[in-house]
């Protein structure tokens, strides 16, 4: 499979040009037309014989869309189609303050939280940096009359953290002043709880806002619903948040869905709060997003407000987060799920 060109920093974009024998001048040319999603016919400034050369090694563009689905609130949810012909989405948040855009760093999942469909059919492969960069940079593009992309939020299907290399150098990438030039603090990864690759994100540089997909206060509970649980303990992920504020000064975010009947009584608040005493963070409560093969049910509206205020007067900083695009399939993996099941009974598998 050849490899896309977003996968590049402009110093490797510099080694392709020195390697095909042309001016250095070429790389910045080469990182306008990445930057820009173009693709190869859009080169125009280039030579065509280094256009044939590109053409000969790698690929203009590391994914196309298949579909699309526009929810009521303005989330527009994409399903893209990598060059290898796997499905992976991605979604476009509008926001006052600046629009997001949610991606996938992993082709399917192999966290197996009981309550997310992206893993449904199981894990397949890691994405590489420029593959997880081009949904960003295809959006951008489809959405510059609705005022562009401010934010990135690695949240989408997979667990960057269980992709830690090409994360990492996602990261770099959708930073880089030579490329996109998203800020720093504009980038949120979100983790199941990895506490080894959490303290090695802060001493790789990131210094953006590392959230915490927690959805219950004891290990008991957490082991009904995440997989993870099983090898590492809260109190080991929570020490690891500790260690990534004490080094980077950034408060850290507690991702935590909201079950009813499950994790959203007053006996569940004040374990949150034994568990995250003196830890500087936001608890971000999200009422459960219904998937096809889950019995679980959300928190009724009256239930997540009620838990917010409890959190709240037990001296806790949290907020029910408001949910998007959740009448078109938008809990991840969805509408991916949808598609391959739909085409296989098209198909009469």
């Amino acid at each position: 499979m050849k490899q896309p060109l977003s996968d590049f920093s402009l110093s490797e974009l510099a080694e392709i040009v020195a390697e095909a024998g042309e001016k250095k001048y070429r790389a910045a040319q080469l990182m306008r037309h990445i930057v820009a999603y173009d693709s190869f016919d859009e080169y125009t400034d280039l030579p065509k014989t280094f256009i044939a050369y590109l053409k000969e090694r790698y690929v203009d563009r590391a994914l196309t869309e298949k579909t699309r689905v526009t929810a009521s609130d303005g989330a527009i949810r994409y399903l893209f189609e990598t060059t290898s012909g796997d499905l992976i989405e991605s979604v476009f948040l509008p926001h006052g303050y600046g629009n997001s855009v949610c991606v996938s760093c992993q082709v399917g999942c192999a966290m197996g939280c009981v309550f997310c469909a992206s893993g449904e059919f199981g894990f397949k492969r890691n994405l590489s940096a420029g593959e997880i960069l081009s949904q960003i940079l295809y959006i951008v593009r489809e959405v510059k009359d609705k005022g562009g992309v401010k934010k990135v939020v690695m949240m989408g299907s997979g667990s960057p953290l269980h992709n830690y290399e090409q994360t990492v150098k996602f990261i770099k990438l959708v930073t880089s002043k030579d490329g996109i030039n998203i800020g720093m603090r504009s980038v949120s990864v979100s983790t199941c709880g990895l506490p080894d690759k959490i303290d090695m994100l802060y001493k790789d540089g990131f210094s953006g806002t590392l959230s915490l997909s927690l959805h219950a206060a004891t290990d008991f509970k957490r082991k009904k619903i995440m997989k993870i649980a099983e090898r590492y303990t809260v109190k080991e992920v929570i020490d690891s948040l500790r260690r990534f504020f004490d080094n980077t000064g950034r408060r850290v975010v507690i991702e935590y869905i909201l079950i009813g009947g499950f994790n959203d009584t007053e006996e569940d608040a004040v374990g949150l709060k034994n568990l995250l005493k003196g830890l500087c963070c936001h608890v971000n409560l999200i009422p459960l997003n219904p998937t096809d093969n889950c019995d679980l049910k959300p928190s009724s509206k009256k239930s997540a407000n009620e838990f917010c205020k409890t959190l709240n007067k037990l001296g806790l900083s949290a907020t029910v987060r408001r949910s998007m695009g959740s009448d078109v399939a938008g809990a991840c993996g969805q509408l991916k799920n949808r598609t391959v099941i739909s085409e296989r009974k098209k198909n009469g598998k």
